[in-house]
């Protein structure tokens, strides 16, 4: 039997780890800067020793001489498009615009710099030119949506770095004028506050912070107290996101934003690395390097994402630098999507925002021992998740996540128990994941509050309606409920069983949920639950976009040619029951072709003495 682990004693752990002893070392001080700030440009990311390495890479090997004509290609495309230019309302409406703004210009410095650097073309350096005037002259770079001002930063920073001092000099004075008055100063808010995302835990903070640290190090010969102490906040706050990491890897906000925050703190540790010749901590902060694992584990053999919390399931074009920065500091070539990044450069298509950076430490790779991935993997913390992959004739068709964690987590979805299987190529069960901010935001969706009965809610991709969990008597789950990782083990059978009694308080007595690879094309799915004396119906629900045939004791799911047989291994006499969910339920509901909620409903006086065993298996050819 499991010992479940008490919420209590789950939320101490929580905080024991975001307070734990680890903690970035921060000698920041204006004396400090002036005495070990590298000089010379460049020092963001590129610096002599950086620089010597991606040259001798650019003539000696393949991966690093794609990677840069699938750079130059791209900055064929922006030197095909026109300036930037912008006039933001004081609208809240219109912020995701203007961040798309912010990361289409980062998007163009990183292509025409690291071109300009490499070869030195007066042509590009002009377009550089233009292009930081223009951004430079925005009224403002929308500070009351902070993250505009994170990667707008760092991209002028960038510009001005790489250029080593061949822009013009009005351009140049502009440049940091513009770093100082609508970047950094903004940072810190005149009633002396401190901006939630210094010290937040998600992506605001690794984002903002990168941000803030290029300006600050940009502008630190003109204004070193201000950028000391910016840079010493920033540092300090840092530890806030990457305590998130601990203690195995796993990213509380989902594999898109792993790649969107890993990233920034990777280019982060590589600036302060070339600026300072230390990242003063990051690579080695507890989770940190492990969830290297993470990012390439949750890409499924289909190539898609395992896409829970407001996921899309199409990896984002940044993951693959930020697994190459592992690559490059572990020596570890798994870590390396050689597969793409030797591709031609019409192939690769857009490449990352961030390709620039992202092609300086690629270069810095030097293989070492590479590891096996792992077939079982689990990830605790503040959104536990296990995978389990193919081995021997099933390794690259074979694919489950399992979850727990709760609603109230950033991003986060009432989907605790939730799981997603593909086998043969075919993803079986799917999540839901995520839809258009901005479409929701425009038609004025109260999307972020996350009270139990606040409207986000409400949206299949958001409630336990539309993943496949357990719901309880048609109810939510409880919003602050936590479901945590109790038990798990490895091998060719792996296991992994979840306490999900805080996600049904008063709801249940108690309820556990045990994920069994069973054989290398098969995965069951087990409840044992207990009910108290409110609990009518608990509805087991599976999430799918395959046909379905109802057959006596479970379903035959067929797709792309291809079938999975469910079968209803506790409750045969029990029919499924399905659910047609396209078109969805609301009108702001994000419509899923042929989707369906397969549902096994169990009356509680079924239950002997309020206990009892939902257990269901998934088997495919």
């Amino acid at each position: 039997m499991v010992t479940l682990r008490s919420e209590l004693a789950y939320a101490q752990l929580s905080q024991n780890n975001a307070n734990q002893s680890y903690q970035l070392n921060n000698p920041i001080s204006v004396p400090y800067l002036k005495k070990n700030l590298q000089k010379a440009q460049p020092r963001l990311v590129l610096n002599q020793a950086t620089e010597k390495r991606l040259r001798e890479k650019l003539q000696t090997d393949p991966l690093i001489q794609h990677i840069y004509q699938a750079i130059k290609y791209n900055a064929a495309s922006v030197l095909a498009l026109d300036l930037i230019t912008v006039d933001i309302p004081d609208n809240p409406r219109s912020q995701q615009n203007q961040l798309g703004i912010s990361r289409d210009f980062l998007y163009r410095i990183n292509m025409l710099g690291m071109v300009y650097f490499v070869e030195k073309n007066p042509d590009i350096l002009q377009r550089l030119n233009e292009e930081v005037i223009a951004a430079c002259n925005f009224p403002t770079w929308n500070p009351k949506h902070f993250l505009d001002v994170g990667e707008m930063s760092l991209a002028i920073a960038l510009a001005l770095d790489w250029t080593a001092g061949k822009l013009p000099k009005s351009t140049i004075s502009l440049a940091k004028k513009s770093l100082i008055e609508k970047g950094i100063m903004p940072s810190w808010p005149e009633n002396g506050e401190t901006p939630r995302w210094v010290n937040g835990t998600n992506n605001w903070n690794q984002v903002c912070n990168a941000g803030m640290i290029a300006a600050s190090i940009a502008i630190a010969e003109e204004n070193p107290e201000l950028a000391a102490k910016t840079i010493k906040r920033s540092i300090e706050g840092m530890n806030h996101a990457l305590a998130a990491y601990a203690p195995d890897g796993a990213y509380p906000e989902g594999a898109t934003y792993w790649g969107y925050g890993t990233m920034f703190s990777a280019v982060t540790a590589a600036m302060l690395e070339s600026a300072f010749g230390t990242d003063f901590g990051i690579g080695d902060y507890p989770g940190f390097k492990e969830s290297a694992n993470f990012g390439l584990l949750t890409t499924a053999p289909s190539k898609l994402l395992y896409n829970y919390a407001d996921s899309p399931d199409v990896p984002e074009l940044y993951t693959d630098f930020t697994l190459s920065w592992f690559a490059s500091k572990t020596g570890d070539r798994n870590y390396l999507n050689t597969k793409r990044f030797m591709q031609t450069p019409d192939e690769i298509g857009k490449i990352s925002r961030l390709a620039g950076a992202g092609l300086v430490w690629t270069a810095q790779f030097e293989e070492k021992e590479s590891g096996l991935v792992q077939s079982a993997w689990k990830g605790e913390g503040a959104n536990p998740i296990v995978i389990f992959t193919g081995q021997g004739e099933n390794k690259e068709g074979y694919y489950f996540g399992g979850k727990g964690g709760r609603g109230s987590i950033s991003h986060g979805n009432m989907d605790a128990g939730s799981f997603i299987f593909e086998l043969n190529g075919v993803r079986w069960v799917i999540d839901p994941g995520n839809q258009s901010y901005g479409v929701l935001s425009r038609a004025g969706f109260d999307l972020w509050n996350r009270c139990q009965e606040c409207d986000r809610w409400k949206l299949l991709t958001k409630n336990n309606f539309g993943h496949s969990t357990i719901s309880v008597d048609n109810k939510r789950h409880i919003v602050d409920g936590l479901a945590t990782l109790v038990d798990f083990k490895g091998g060719e059978k792996p296991e992994a069983t979840f306490d999900l009694t805080p996600t049904f308080a008063g709801q249940l007595k108690s309820a556990a949920r045990k994920f069994i690879k069973d054989s290398p094309r098969s995965i069951v799915i087990e409840d044992q639950i207990e009910t108290n004396d409110a609990t009518k119906l608990i509805t087991w629900q599976l999430m799918t976009q395959a046909d379905i045939k109802l057959v006596d004791g479970g379903a035959v799911l067929t797709q792309d040619g291809k079938t999975l047989k469910l079968e209803n291994l506790s409750h045969p006499d029990f029919n499924l029951s399905i659910v047609s969910l396209d078109p969805a339920p609301l009108q702001l509901d994000k419509q899923i072709e042929n989707l369906k909620r397969i549902e096994l409903r169990i009356p509680s006086w079924v239950l002997e003495e309020n206990k009892g065993e939902i257990k269901v298996r998934l088997s495919g050819e």
